[in-house]
């Protein structure tokens, strides 16, 4: 009977100890709501899209007469596309954070904050992360939320995501981080945190709370087979990882990562067994680029890195995050399994975006005809014969179509895709080449850049205006 009591207090204890430090779910999420949401904005974005529509159920052979009359049904069509998403503010200002696919390509974009809308400007966007930074045009004040550490989040704590699903407007859900870590190939940096809080289309780029308030992720990502909404499995880009390329973008307008040099593969078991590692781990380079950093500092082909900064390498996709995440030019030293037995070798980290392998990859991307004029922030191309002929322009005509206006450009909403820039200061222009080289002079000189253009309309116009 003593023994019964004794056990029977013991279990009181012990169920007092376990109620004390579990951690309850909240009672309401109302009071962390009413304070948040004046910080999540809803984005809307337009473009246009371009088509050359056909409007018969058949097509002229080349050359057939009945081509040109009815040239007039074939041409290019305009139509206005408009997509939605989420954001949130981290500056009084008005600086906000979203996903590069919510604006990517975007011509205008809106931001709502509280019922009130303003026109935003993109400050940098990373493709590679799939993030976007923005600022809202106007000079009032914003309340802006923290972020808070990501690597102290655990599995199973309680989060909320706030977003604008399907153009509701401002929507919480909850839910608790499903797992961490996750790699969906979705970007080549994949780090995502799973979460069973409602995410749907119109989410992407909206915050994700814990219960101090803090962002711990920005929602990205969702998986719904067969339907367009949640089935609790969302991924959001965890707050520490954004948080550098975040930094990057507001004060440079791009990312400037860290760049290793060397092409790798996945430690298999057998490779494992066959170098004498105790388990399967690392990064097996499987080649070494020419003057890379890892080239200067005696890396070979063959090569296990298991260590890198201090950071073990336990699988090969966490290397390119390793690396991309330490500051370009730091020196690091890198723990490396050679011959069945661990070396050490120091170098001096390149940058990703200067190195020539990201430079080819880029290049290679976009059509070999395609030139990029960096201080206009456009790609043209040179005026092709079939360019003369849908369009009926002069045989001879000089210049280059523009493909592509970014939303920094300083033509944005002054010219439009598929404008032909035949002229810079008044003097013809040759190939596109010519046309950067033009720019440049002028950017040189402080002078205004005026152009000749044929726009979509086969109109000659002329703009001129101040490049800052």
């Amino acid at each position: 009977m003593r023994y019964l009591k004794h056990y029977i207090i013991y279990l009181f204890i012990l169920f007092n100890f376990v109620s004390a430090n579990a951690s309850k779910a909240p009672d309401s999420f109302a009071n962390l709501a009413e304070k948040l949401m004046p910080s999540v904005v809803n984005i809307s974005t337009t473009q246009t899209v371009r088509t050359n529509a056909n409007n018969f159920p058949f097509q002229f052979p080349p050359g057939s007469p009945f081509e040109d009359m009815f040239k007039e049904f074939q041409r290019p069509t305009e139509r206005k596309a408009s997509s939605l998403g989420s954001g949130f503010i981290i500056d009084e200002k008005g600086i906000v954070v979203t996903n590069n696919h919510v604006i990517n390509n975007a011509e205008d974009i809106l931001v709502k904050v509280n019922d009130k809308e303003y026109k935003a400007k993109v400050l940098g966007s990373d493709p590679y992360a799939d993030i976007a930074v923005l600022k809202i045009e106007t000079k009032e004040k914003f309340k802006p939320v923290k972020f808070g550490d990501s690597d102290k989040a655990r599995v199973g704590d309680w989060v909320v995501a706030i977003g604008n699903p399907f153009g509701l407007g401002g929507t919480v859900t909850s839910g608790i981080i499903s797992a961490r870590n996750r790699d969906i190939n979705l970007t080549r940096y994949d780090d995502f945190i799973q979460t069973d809080a409602s995410i749907n289309q119109g989410n992407s780029g909206g915050p994700l709370f814990n219960l101090n308030g803090e962002v711990v992720g920005i929602n990205t990502a969702i998986i719904a087979p067969g339907q367009a909404g949640s089935i609790g499995i969302g991924f959001a880009i965890p707050a520490n990882a954004a948080s550098n390329v975040i930094n990057q973008l507001i004060e440079f307008g791009e990312t400037r990562r860290g760049w290793l040099g060397v092409r790798i593969q996945e430690v298999t078991k057998e490779i494992a067994e066959i170098e004498n590692l105790k388990k399967a781990s690392g990064a097996l380079v499987a080649s070494v680029g020419e003057d890379s950093p890892a080239d200067k500092a005696g890396l070979k082909d063959g090569d296990i890195i298991l260590e890198f900064d201090g950071k073990k390498i336990d699988t090969m996709r966490k290397l390119p995050k390793v690396v991309a995440n330490t500051e370009v030019g730091k020196k690091v030293e890198l723990k490396i399994w050679r011959n069945k037995k661990m070396i050490s070798k120091r170098l001096t980290l390149g940058r990703l975006e200067s190195s020539a392998e990201f430079r080819d990859k880029k290049t290679k991307t976009k059509k070999a005809e395609e030139f990029e004029i960096d201080t206009l922030k456009i790609t043209v191309r040179d005026i092709n014969p079939s360019d003369v002929k849908q369009r009926s322009l002069e045989k001879n005509l000089k210049g280059s179509v523009i493909l592509d206006i970014s939303p920094r450009s300083p033509l944005s909403g002054k010219l439009n895709v598929n404008d032909i820039i035949i002229e810079v200061q008044k003097k013809g222009l040759k190939t596109s080449a010519s046309l950067n080289e033009a720019v440049n002079k002028i950017i040189k000189q402080n002078q205004p850049l005026y152009l000749t253009i044929i726009n979509n309309n086969n109109q000659k116009r002329y703009v001129a205006f101040k490049l800052k």
